[in-house]
């Protein structure tokens, strides 16, 4: 089996490999066979994802149709035999009538007959192609033009013209950085229901964005601004993505999630531009939410960072609150487990209006979180409120991973005994005591800094905290 025979089985199997596509290619290339070439590159460009081989498909297509386009001209110009006056083609042109093909063309024998109708499904087949990509056949009515003159009587030279196609099958590929695609999730929708716990939160975000999309007229009435930032500060695991979340499936507003990688490039001034660009998308969509997560890596504190890091944070500071910039029916919600590395201008008045402190669920909430995560599950009926109880300092990523331990410990006795049964309250007592809070290492961290760094009152909520539950921490 030659090279191109097994491109063409591959391509088969595997119709979405553009790189497949794009070495068959390669060998109708080789091969003179154009306009199959054509047909496999333009597949692969369909297909390919990646921008450097999609560059080389665009340079080997555009040589190609250039090679073809080259073809096509110089079988459309008249032979030297042709050029001279009426007189010197009638002597020189052999005598065309009452020969047979094999007098006309002596290299072809029977043999040659005998493969005609091949030949001829095979033209058929690239005709199709030729009209699919350059363009469709002229209306008889309209007449010959010029090249059906030239070539009515010669045997084997197709006599149909083409005209242009208005959208020709060839795809226009803009140069530059192509923008990403549209990222598509499966995850259902969530709304402040499914969120146990965060009151204060949920009635600033409902304040801040929800209540002015609803009461426009009343809203403006008083002149009360809307949009700004929140920033949402805490232990690890206790719901501020959740909380981003659930704030897009609340309100009607575009949600956008900015993730680092969509900022920070290595090159300077890049990730300044893309931070800008995606303010300026969430300016143009307005009423709109904005959603930093570990927003300390975007906009650390410049006393602490490098001079390379700066201008990207001086650009943060200027689109939340600058000169020629607003935040107005823009809600900027910043997630971290640091605040103390965010920058301090970015947490004044005007730019993070509020500083939240989500702390870990409280006992109703945790009783909330235990219910939500055993609910649809295999279980018998569990005493949340014990299991409230049990797990103080517990965040919500720790009660969600107490729930799998024991749905866990369930299926492997299934397996191994090959009876069913439920999910028992024992079962989650004992994965109870192969979980310890995750919260702790954080919470010690941010007495420190209460201790020693709260001059402003700052975290005066993490104070509050530490006051009521210090003595177990």
């Amino acid at each position: 089996m030659d090279k191109m025979n097994w491109l063409e089985q591959m391509t088969q199997k595997q119709p979405e490999d553009a790189q497949t596509w794009f070495w068959l290619g390669k060998e109708y290339e080789a091969a003179e066979r154009w306009l199959d070439a054509i047909q496999a590159f333009s597949k692969g460009l369909t297909q390919a994802r990646d921008d450097a081989l999609r560059s080389e498909i665009v340079a080997a297509l555009s040589q190609v149709t250039a090679r073809l386009q080259q073809q096509g001209a110089a079988a459309s110009a008249p032979s030297p035999s042709m050029a001279g006056d009426g007189e010197s083609r009638s002597e020189d042109r052999p005598d065309t009538s009452g020969g047979t093909p094999t007098q006309l063309f002596p290299d072809r024998g029977p043999e040659a007959e005998s493969s005609a109708p091949e030949r001829e499904d095979r033209s058929e087949k690239r005709a199709e192609w030729h009209d699919e990509l350059f363009g469709e056949p002229k209306p008889e009515e309209d007449g010959p033009d010029e090249d059906e003159a030239d070539f009515r009587g010669v045997p084997g030279r197709q006599t149909t013209a083409f005209r242009p196609k208005v959208h020709p099958g060839l795809q226009v590929v803009a140069g530059g950085k192509e923008p990403a695609p549209e990222r598509r999730s499966n995850v259902p929708v969530i709304t402040f229901e499914h969120v146990a716990g965060l009151k204060d939160l949920k009635k600033t975000i409902q304040m801040k964005i929800i209540s002015p999309f609803f009461n426009q007229g009343l809203f403006a009435k008083f002149r009360k601004k809307t949009g700004g930032g929140v920033l949402l500060y805490g232990p690890p695991g206790c719901g501020k993505t959740y909380m981003a979340r659930a704030t897009a499936g609340e309100c009607r507003a575009k949600f956008i999630t900015v993730h680092i990688t969509d900022i920070l490039d290595p090159y300077i001034g890049i990730s300044e531009r893309n931070l800008k660009e995606m303010f300026d998308k969430a300016r143009a969509q307005r009423p709109s939410v904005m959603f930093f997560d570990e927003i300390d890596a975007i906009g650390f504190n410049r006393s602490k960072s490098s001079s390379l890091t700066r201008g990207l944070v001086d650009t943060f500071l200027h689109e939340m609150d600058g000169i020629d910039s607003d935040t107005d029916h823009l809600l900027i919600i910043g997630a971290t487990n640091m605040p103390w590395d965010v920058d301090n201008a970015l947490k004044r008045p005007g730019r993070f209006d509020r500083l939240v402190f989500v702390e870990p669920p409280d006992v109703e909430a945790r009783q909330h979180i235990f219910a939500l995560q055993m609910q649809d599950r295999y279980a018998e009926k569990l005493d949340t409120a014990k299991l409230a109880k049990a797990t103080e300092f517990f965040s919500g990523a720790d009660i969600a991973n107490v729930c799998e331990r024991a749905v866990e410990r369930v299926l492997v006795e299934i397996l191994e005994t090959g009876v069913e049964r439920p999910v028992r309250m024992r079962d989650m007592e004992e994965a109870l005591v192969e979980v310890q809070p995750s919260t702790l290492d954080w919470l010690r961290t941010a007495k420190n800094y209460v201790k020693y760094a709260n001059q402003g009152g700052m975290y005066n909520d993490i104070e509050r905290y530490l006051r009521k539950h210090g003595k177990h921490i």
